[in-house]
C-alpha cells in the first residue's frame, strides 16, 4: 500500500519528528511504499484565500496551484497518516489549514469524497491521560477525527491515537512511544 504521512511540527528535532520517523520505519518494514510531507519545511501556506474557498453551487472547481499539487499527492496515496502535537485539544493551525484548503468541497466531501482506505491520526499530548478522560476530551477528539473528518470525507477506517505525557517524560516513556509508533507503522491497517 502507498501511504502518505503528513508531519506537522515547527521543529525538526522535536519528539513529533522522532515518532514520525519510527512510524515510517515500521511502514517500510511492513513492505509499504511511503512518502512523507513536512508541512512546515514544504512552506505550505495554511491560509485559505478566495481561490480555494469552496464554491457551493458547483460540483467542480479549480483551485490554486499549491492546492492542486497537494490534491494530486493525495490521489497517489492509498492511505494516510498524520503525525502532530496536540494543541488546545486539536491539531496545530498549520495542519488545520492543510485540511481546510486541500480537503476541499468537491474533492474530499460533497459530490466527491476521498477514496483512501485508511487514515491514522497520531498525536502527541503533553498532559497525562487523566486530564483527557476526566472531561471526556479523548472521546470528543476521537469522534472529531474519526467521524467528523475521516468518515465525513469517505474514509471509513480511521484511528485516532494519542501518546500522553510527552512534556518532561518519565524514564522509559520515550522508548515506549518510539516502539509504539514503530508498531503502528508495522501493523498499519491490520486492525
Amino acid at each position: 500500500m502507498r501511504i502518505l504521512t503528513v508531519v506537522t511540527h515547527p521543529r525538526e528535532d522535536s519528539l513529533t519528528f522522532k515518532v514520525a520517523k519510527r512510524f515510517v520505519e515500521g511502514l517500510k518494514d511492513a513492505g509499504h511504499e511511503t512518502e512523507t510531507l513536512d508541512l512546515y519545511r514544504s512552506n505550505f501556506d495554511p491560509m485559505l484565500w478566495e481561490k480555494d474557498e469552496p464554491k457551493w453551487s458547483s460540483n467542480e472547481q479549480s483551485f490554486s496551484s499549491e492546492v492542486e499539487i497537494e490534491m494530486e499527492r493525495l490521489k497517489k496515496a492509498d492511505a494516510l497518516a498524520f503525525v502532530f502535537p496536540l494543541w488546545w485539544w486539536s491539531m496545530p493551525a498549520m495542519l488545520k489549514g492543510y485540511i481546510d484548503r486541500v480537503w476541499n468541497y468537491g474533492f474530499a466531501y460533497g459530490p466527491n469524497k476521498l477514496d483512501h482506505r485508511h487514515v491514522l491520526w497520531l498525536s502527541l499530548a503533553g498532559a497525562p491521560i487523566e486530564r483527557f478522560t476526566k472531561r471526556k476530551y479523548d472521546e470528543m477528539m476521537e469522534h472529531y477525527f474519526n467521524v467528523g473528518l475521516a468518515d465525513y470525507c469517505g474514509i471509513s477506517s480511521s484511528k485516532f491515537q494519542l501518546l500522553y505525557e510527552t512534556i518532561d517524560p518519565k524514564p522509559g516513556y520515550m522508548e515506549d512511544w518510539l516502539n509504539q509508533s514503530y508498531q503502528l507503522g508495522l501493523n498499519y491497517a491490520k486492525e
